[in-house]
């Protein structure tokens, strides 16, 4: 099975987002660049999915189609087994991917203008998504203390105004890997409670977690906010079918769910067939094993990054307890973030995330996605530490 994870996999001329936009979004080289920005991975899916879609397409028909059971019931067991999260399947409405998902809280759950909280650096879509909406973002910024994140909620509290009525929370956290306590999930909770804020929780990253690692998902940590929380899940990160656009809100609240799944009926929407078909066969014990073995593939990749990475002065990968994302710190190298960036994607002929776009906490960081084939890895690190070679 690893070498599924190995097999070079050549996605240019697919109409891949990642790969396919390199010369226009980063004046990266598409004919020899390496894509390590958007967070999907370059291996194929897991065999068990690729069977169910082969299945239907030898059915061959495409039609209408009723009965969410397997679906349903498959996103019970995983949770269950993989995350020790009791749920019913009455818990779950599905939308057309996580983007979608925080989309539709955001139409359901505040009005135009309304403020909307985020703890930064965090995934730059949220805000992204907060301005297309026609909201404010309220960015916090989380505070450094050596390699680890931690909140500050006393900052954050002086940074509303009262106008707030959402707070979107990754967790893990995106880009910095980091994985919140129970404690940390309650007092986010009880911070939203006390603002009277819905808790739009992601945890899209929750499956990607390191040997010694323990994800607590907010429900668990805190049963007592689900009159205000909708959480976030999807197979799409996982098993790299994010195009398939087949993402789970989980809304243990009954008013909660109504009012969602009203306007989801007010939009006529429904998932499509074959992304369903996939997220069953994925949440299965070949899927679980496949992802572990995944991990296994990632925790290497992730040791020759960090190890690599980390020989540069001036430069350190931040440990990873959870996704396949490297968070890398150019701070001790005494460039500005023109010059941090030019040497990489100019130099190195690398694409990553650039840490601005992260918001407050992001400016001399860049994100690495380790979700490639390990010979990519290799040639990365290789030519970073060339593009960088001065400072030896």
């Amino acid at each position: 099975m690893h070498d599924l994870f190995n097999t070079p996999n050549d996605r240019r001329g697919t109409h891949s987002s990642k790969w396919d936009i390199l010369d226009s979004k980063f004046d990266v080289s598409s004919e020899d660049g390496i894509a390590m920005w958007t967070a999907d991975s370059d291996y194929p899916t897991a065999p068990c999915v690729l069977k169910a879609l082969q299945d239907a397409v030898d059915h061959g028909v495409f039609g209408y189609f009723t009965d969410f059971t397997d679906y349903n019931a498959a996103i019970q067991w995983w949770m269950k087994t993989r995350h020790g999260w009791d749920i019913d399947t009455d818990w779950i409405l599905t939308a057309q991917g996580l983007g979608n998902a925080i989309a539709l809280c955001l139409d359901v759950w505040s009005q135009l203008g309304d403020r909307i909280v985020t703890f930064n650096p965090v995934y730059h879509e949220f805000e992204f998504k907060i301005r297309r909406a026609g909201r404010e973002p309220v960015q916090c910024p989380l505070t450094l203390e050596g390699d680890t994140y931690h909140l500050d909620l006393e900052d954050a509290q002086s940074r509303l105004d009262g106008t707030e009525t959402m707070l979107i929370f990754c967790s893990p956290q995106n880009p910095s890997g980091r994985i919140w306590t129970a404690e940390e999930l309650r007092k986010v909770a009880e911070f939203a409670r006390r603002n009277d804020l819905i808790v739009v929780a992601d945890e899209i990253h929750h499956d990607f977690i390191y040997p010694g690692e323990t994800f607590v998902p907010f429900d668990i940590a805190a049963p007592e906010a689900r009159d205000r929380t909708v959480i976030l899940t999807a197979s799409s990160k996982t098993f790299n079918i994010a195009g398939q656009k087949t993402g789970n809100m989980i809304i243990p609240d009954a008013k909660l769910r109504e009012t969602m799944a009203q306007r989801l009926r007010s939009l006529d929407y429904s998932p499509n067939a074959l992304g369903l078909k996939m997220v069953t066969a994925a949440y299965s014990p070949e899927g679980a094993a496949w992802v572990d073995a995944q991990i296994e593939h990632l925790i290497e990749n992730r040791r020759i990054f960090d190890e690599a990475v980390n020989a540069i002065p001036g430069v350190r990968s931040l440990p990873l307890a959870s996704t396949y994302l490297a968070w890398v710190d150019f701070s001790g190298t005494g460039m500005e973030f023109d010059e941090i960036s030019r040497r990489v994607r100019k130099e190195a002929r690398i694409a990553p995330s650039p840490g601005p776009e992260f918001g407050p906490g992001g400016a001399c960081f860049l994100r690495f996605n380790l979700a490639t084939q390990r010979y990519r890895v290799e040639e990365a690190v290789k030519r970073l530490q060339e593009a960088f070679s001065d400072l030896q």
